[in-house]
C-alpha cells in the first residue's frame, strides 16, 4: 500500500469519527428536527421556569358558516311573508279665491287636488290576507295598495288602527298566503341576533334584509307619540332600519317575529345606528282586538307616571331605584285619585307583580278590562308601604282623544268630530295652577281649542292655543255641557253634514271680572 493511500484512509476515518461525535453532541442539545416545509416546528415543552401560555381561541369556520346559513334560511323563509305597502291620500282643497262661476275664466287660479303618497312595510299574519303594519304607514290614506314578494298587487282594506301603540291591521282579498311565526318578545334578551326585513327608501330597495343584535328593551322615545295614553315599550336594535322599513318584521335567529320595526333615532332622518321596534306581544294584543272589533278597548288608572329617579327612591326609602312615580291625575274623576293614591307615590307592584318601569305598568293596566279591580302597591313619602285597590276606568276612544281633524271634508264613516275641523284638549286639575285657566275650572271646566284646520268650518270662528288671545274654551254644544271629550263626542253624535252646531264658548277678555266672557258660536257642520 502506498503512502498516499494510507493518508487518505486516515483522513476518512477522522471525518467519520468527527461526524459520529457531532451527532451525539447535537442530540444532547435537543435541537428541533426538520421534516419538511409542510410541517410546523414543534413548540418547546413547558418547564417549571416557563409555564405554558394560555391558548388563543381561534374562530370556528364551521360555526361562522352555520351562522351564515341560518341568516340565509331566515331570509328565504321570511321574505315571502313581508309586503310592500303604498298609501295615497288626495287633498281636495276647494278654491275660495274666486267667486262662483268664475273658475272657467281663470283656470290657472283653480286649486287642483294635492296627492300625498307614502310607502312602508308590513307582514302577513294569516293565510287569508290579514297584514300587520304601523298605524303611521296607513293613517289618513284614501287608498292602500299591497305588493307581495311574488309581485302580485292588491288593494287593501284598513281593518283598524291604534295610534296609541302605532299598530294597524289591513287585509287583502286572497287565500293560501305564507304567514309569519310569532316569537315571544318578553323572553327576548339583549345581545341576541335580530334581522330587520322590509322596504327601506321605497320600492327600489324592497325586501331588504339587515342584521344586528337586540341592543336594549323598554325604550321610551320622547316626542314620537304625544298622546296621553300612548304606550311605548320599544325594542332597540342596531340592525339597519330606514324610512320605509316601518311596519316590517324584526325577527330572531329562529325566524320568529319579535317586533314591528317602527322608528329610528337620527338627526338626519336616516339610519344612524339606532332602530326601534314595537314588541310583538304588545302588537298581537292590539291586533286581536282590531280584527275582532275594529278598535282597541283599554283601561286606565287616570294618572300621569314617569320612571322613579334617585330622589324619588330616597324619598320613599327604596334602596334600589325602581318603580314609577305618580306625577299627576288625568282629571278629577281619576280612579287612582278616588282610591287614595297620592301624587308623589312610587308604584312598585301591580297584583303582586313587581313594577320596574313605565312601559311595564302601562301594558299591565292598559289591556285589562274597564271595571276590573287591580291591587296597586305604593310607597308613600317617608317609606309607608300600602296596597290600594283601584277600579279601572275605560280609556277615551280614539275619537275622544283626537277630536280634531285637519280636513273639512269627512270621509264616509269618519268620526263625527271631524265635522268641526278642530282639535280640543280637556282641562285637568293640573291647569288649576294656571291663573288664567283656574276661573274656567271653577265653573266646571271645558275643552280648550288647541288647533283649528285652515280649511275647516271653524276657521276664523274659534281661536286656538297659538292664536292671539286664545285658546277658546268650549263648555257646551247645542245646550249640552261638554266638559270632557266624551261629552263632546256624544253631543255631536247625531249632527249631520249641513246642520248648524251651536257652541257655548268662553273667550278671554280683560273686561270680565274673572278674565273670561261667555259667547255663542254657530258653525255649519260639513
Amino acid at each position: 500500500m502506498s503512502v498516499r493511500t494510507r493518508d487518505w484512509l486516515k483522513f476518512g476515518t477522522l471525518v467519520a469519527i468527527a461526524f459520529v461525535f457531532g451527532l451525539a453532541f447535537a442530540s444532547t442539545l435537543n435541537l428541533p428536527k426538520q421534516t419538511g416545509a409542510a410541517e410546523s416546528i414543534v413548540a418547546p415543552q413547558p418547564t417549571a421556569a416557563a409555564p405554558a401560555a394560555a391558548p388563543v381561541p381561534q374562530p370556528s369556520a364551521k360555526a361562522t358558516a352555520e351562522l351564515g346559513d341560518a341568516f340565509v334560511a331566515i331570509a328565504d323563509h321570511v321574505r315571502p311573508e313581508v309586503v310592500f305597502i303604498r298609501s295615497q291620500h288626495v287633498e281636495r282643497a276647494q278654491d275660495q279665491r274666486l267667486p262662483p262661476g268664475f273658475e272657467d275664466f281663470f283656470p290657472n287660479l283653480r286649486r287642483r287636488p294635492q296627492v300625498e303618497q307614502g310607502s312602508g312595510s308590513g307582514f302577513i299574519v294569516s293565510p287569508d290576507g290579514y297584514i300587520l303594519t304601523n298605524n303611521h304607514v296607513v293613517a289618513g290614506a284614501d287608498k292602500v295598495t299591497v305588493k307581495l314578494y311574488d309581485k302580485r298587487e292588491f288593494t287593501a282594506k284598513v281593518v283598524g288602527t291604534d295610534p296609541n301603540t302605532d299598530v294597524a291591521v289591513i287585509k287583502i282579498d286572497t287565500r293560501n298566503l305564507p304567514s309569519v311565526q310569532f316569537g315571544n318578545s318578553d323572553s327576548t334578551r339583549v345581545g341576541e341576533w335580530a334581522l330587520a326585513i322590509g322596504n327601506p327608501l321605497g320600492e327600489a330597495f324592497a325586501f331588504t334584509v339587515t342584521a344586528g343584535i337586540v341592543s336594549a328593551k323598554g325604550r321610551l322615545l320622547q316626542g314620537l307619540q304625544q298622546s296621553r295614553y300612548a304606550i311605548q315599550d320599544f325594542i332597540q336594535t342596531d340592525a339597519a332600519i330606514n324610512p320605509g322599513n316601518s311596519g316590517g318584521p324584526l325577527v330572531n335567529i329562529r325566524g320568529q317575529v319579535i317586533g314591528i320595526n317602527s322608528a329610528i333615532a337620527s338627526e338626519t332622518g336616516f339610519y344612524a345606528g339606532y332602530g326601534f321596534a314595537i314588541p310583538i306581544n304588545l302588537a298581537r294584543t292590539v291586533m286581536e282586538q282590531l280584527v275582532k272589533t275594529g278598535h282597541v278597548e283599554r283601561a286606565v288608572m287616570g294618572v300621569g307616571i314617569v320612571d322613579a329617579d334617585e330622589n324619588d327612591a330616597a324619598a320613599v326609602g327604596l334602596k334600589q331605584i325602581t318603580g314609577v312615580v305618580v306625577k299627576s291625575y288625568t282629571d278629577d274623576n281619576s280612579p287612582a285619585k278616588k282610591a287614595g293614591i297620592q301624587l308623589g307615590d312610587v308604584i312598585v307592584a301591580l297584583d303582586g307583580e313587581p313594577i320596574d318601569n313605565t312601559p311595564q305598568l302601562q301594558q299591565k293596566v292598559a289591556f285589562k278590562k274597564p271595571g276590573d279591580a287591580v291591587e296597586i302597591t305604593v310607597l308613600h313619602q317617608g317609606g309607608e308601604r300600602k296596597t290600594i285597590t283601584v277600579r279601572l276606568a275605560p280609556a277615551p276612544s280614539d275619537s275622544e282623544t283626537d277630536v280634531a281633524t285637519a280636513s273639512s271634508r269627512p270621509k264616509a264613516g269618519a268620526a263625527k268630530e271631524t265635522i268641526l275641523g278642530i282639535t280640543v284638549q280637556a282641562l285637568t286639575s293640573d291647569d288649576a295652577d294656571n291663573p288664567r285657566l283656574k276661573p274656567v275650572l271653577d265653573r266646571g271646566g271645558g275643552l280648550a281649542v288647541t288647533d283649528v284646520a285652515p280649511d275647516g268650518p271653524a276657521y276664523g270662528r274659534l281661536r286656538a292655543a297659538d292664536d292671539q288671545g286664545g285658546p277658546d274654551i268650549i263648555v257646551g254644544v247645542n245646550g249640552a255641557p261638554t266638559h270632557t271629550r266624551a261629552a263632546l263626542a256624544e253631543a255631536l253624535r247625531k249632527v249631520k253634514s249641513g246642520d248648524v252646531v251651536t257652541l257655548q264658548v268662553l273667550t278671554r277678555s280683560p273686561d270680565s271680572q274673572d278674565g273670561w266672557i261667555g259667547s255663542v258660536v254657530r258653525i255649519r257642520a260639513r
